[in-house]
């Protein structure tokens, strides 16, 4: 399968989120029963393929949200107290959750490398959620992520194939 370029990748995931939306909207009304097989092995096939170095899409244009438990092991590992990190980095968002400041992530290096990788944010270790359990929960956010992330949009496109419905 071809990685769509980062020029692409929105266009084609804005061509394909009609399709994708109604075909998750069945998914969740009948949910296979090896989904989770399946996507573990769609995901792990695709992350052998990819390279997040050579693209960092995500934390360049999305920030995670962090939860207590994140800035906790953040902040003790700048040394910090919770809040001082948390006015440092962080703001509340509309949903009352903590993001960063600002994007691109502050933590992401000029290599692209994570500055804080070995701690980093929970949403940040599972991006782009595609081997999550129950899989069909997730499908908005997912449908989010085939724009941002070249193997996100691979793996559904994958998915689609491997398990028409």
């Amino acid at each position: 399968m071809v990685k769509p370029s980062l020029n692409e990748l929105g266009k084609l995931a804005k061509d394909k989120h009609n399709e994708n939306k109604k075909y998750f909207d069945k998914l969740k009304k009948k949910t296979p029963k090896k989904l989770d097989y399946v996507m573990e092995e769609l995901h792990e096939a695709e992350f052998k393929r990819t390279d997040c170095l050579q693209c960092a899409n995500c934390c360049k244009t999305t920030g995670p949200l962090f939860t207590s438990a994140d800035i906790e092991r953040i902040s003790k590992h700048f040394r910090q107290k919770p809040q001082q990190f948390i006015d440092q980095y962080l703001r509340i968002d509309e949903d009352n959750d903590y993001v960063l400041q600002s994007v691109p992530c502050t933590f992401l290096d000029t290599e692209n490398y994570c500055m804080i990788y070995d701690v980093r944010p929970k949403a940040c270790r599972e991006f782009p959620h595609t081997d999550r359990k129950k899989f069909q929960q997730i499908s908005d956010l997912t449908l989010k992520n085939v724009a941002i992330c070249p193997a996100a949009y691979n793996i559904v496109e994958e998915m689609k194939k491997k398990m028409p419905l």
